[in-house]
């Protein structure tokens, strides 16, 4: 089969500007389906065992349904993911307020972040499609004019590959990832999905997810997953309120170059997810505040724990925390980010 992409128009934002919808096909017959409205991945075929396709994210039918609102299903966010205590930090002594949108915390780029623009795309090659955004000074309360560009390929390898770049023209925090939600087996719970992290730590948080600052190691906690379990096989004896695992992990050795985050197995299709990143952290979500109310792709139904999130990124609140990596982007430098999903069977 020869690598291929298609357009085709998705629908009509409220200002008249028209999105389209990138069908990527590869020698294999992987199928990957983004739009350029919030760069959201809408749908990723992936085989099973026995070579049967099916759609392993979460999503949407239409466009309509994606401008409602929903959960960041599958898009890019920014200009900072994660969350920001209280949405404020102080950078070369001037004090900055963002918008508040999860509780007392600023979340994923806030109101308007990079999940709700239309991006500019062109085809990049046979296999890939880039996309590009400018967040002017002052959006959603960041300082500088930030210029964004994300490639996203889908190989013969059968990897799906995201490659982020960004410069500004003012000093400006940045820290930018996909938020796909991922179901192996294409529907039900993702609990006996089987789950390893290469992180001997994890940052655990106050009661409304904002990182106490201490680096924590994970050995004889229920955040251990060095060695494959199921994700469902410790989750009722995790502490505080939260319903399931959101929490921002350590890669062992991540941060420098493309080093391997994450695996996941799906026992039933046999479905394999590797996961490597440039990243320091990768924030493990387990759809904990799905509740039933959004019905989805095929008529679907998203229930608690249908999928996990794998967010590949600076620790959240880093802006606040000086023992953690910086995510400073200053003029001259350009941000770099690539995160590879890799798809196989076992």
């Amino acid at each position: 089969m020869k690598p291929s992409i298609q357009r085709s128009d998705l629908g009509r934002l409220p200002d008249g500007r028209d999105a389209s919808l990138f069908t990527l096909t590869n020698a294999h017959g992987l199928i990957a389906k983004i739009t350029d409205f919030g760069t959201i991945i809408t749908e990723l075929h992936v085989p099973d065992g026995r070579g049967n396709l099916a759609d392993i994210v979460l999503g949407f039918d239409n466009l309509e349904q994606y401008l409602k609102g929903h959960p960041y299903f599958g898009c890019t966010v920014g200009r900072v993911a994660n969350r920001i205590a209280k949405g404020k930090f102080t950078l070369d002594g001037k004090n900055h307020s963002l918008a508040v949108n999860n509780g007392p915390n600023h979340l994923h780029g806030g109101l308007r972040g990079f999940d709700k623009v239309l991006w500019t795309a062109v085809p990049h090659s046979d296999v890939s499609v880039r996309f590009t955004y400018t967040s002017s000074h002052g959006e959603e309360g960041y300082p500088g004019k930030l210029d964004v560009t994300v490639v996203m390929t889908l190989t013969d390898a059968n990897e799906l590959r995201l490659d982020y770049t960004a410069v500004t023209d003012q000093p400006t925090p940045v820290n930018l990832t996909n938020h796909s939600y991922f179901n192996l087996a294409g529907a039900g719970d993702i609990l006996s999905h089987e789950l390893m992290l290469a992180a001997d730590h994890y940052t655990p948080t106050d009661p409304t997810l904002i990182p106490t600052g201490e680096i924590r190691p994970v050995q004889g906690t229920p955040m251990d997953f060095r060695s494959p379990k199921p994700i469902g096989s410790r989750i009722t004896e995790l502490e505080g309120e939260e319903p399931g695992y959101d929490s921002n992990y350590v890669i062992n050795g991540g941060g420098v170059s493309l080093a391997f985050a994450a695996r996941v197995h799906e026992p039933r299709s046999g479905r394999v997810m590797d996961v490597h990143t440039t990243q320091p952290g990768v924030q493990l979500y387990t759809a904990n505040y799905l509740d039933g109310s959004l019905t989805g792709k095929r008529g679907i139904v998203y229930q608690r724990h249908c999928a996990l999130c794998l967010e590949t990124q600076h620790f959240p609140d880093s802006v606040n925390h000086s023992n953690f990596p910086s995510v400073i982007l200053h003029p001259g430098q350009t941000f770099r980010q690539s995160t590879l999903h890799k798809f196989s069977v076992e």
